[in-house]
């Protein structure tokens, strides 16, 4: 996908979808568990209200190509600047990012922001 002028808020886009499109590949282990018996679907009854968890279907094949090229752009960052950046786009709190980072929010915030300009400025190069 060639863009004319990549912002922060695109790279944040296309972070979070990535993000996304990882969580709902399926998983591994569930793949090695099948067994030739037909698949059943649990009625209401055999669930509690509260257990019963909805999941978006498997990510479409265009995704997965958004997936890998944005993972692609974290080898431009040095490895903290990836965790940071990974974190924010896996949409986990500042709280818990700062905790191990160590510092203000706002230093956080500077980082994120200057990670977000290293990539903005390749992509906006490449284009």
């Amino acid at each position: 996908m060639s863009e004319l002028h990549w912002t922060h808020h695109k790279i944040i886009d296309r972070l979070e979808e990535a993000a996304g499109t990882l969580r709902r590949l399926p998983d591994k282990k569930l793949q090695e568990l099948k067994s030739n018996w037909p698949e059943t679907i649990p009625t209401w009854g055999e669930y509690g209200s509260d257990e019963i968890r909805l999941r978006l279907g498997p990510p479409s094949p265009d995704a997965i190509d958004r997936m890998d090229q944005t993972l692609g752009w974290l080898r431009w960052l040095e490895p903290a600047q990836a965790r940071l950046v990974w974190a924010r786009a896996e949409r986990i709190p500042w709280k818990l990012i700062l905790r191990q980072l160590g510092g203000g929010r706002e230093t956080a915030r500077q980082k994120l922001r200057a990670a977000l300009s290293i990539i903005v400025s390749h992509l906006n190069h490449l284009s």
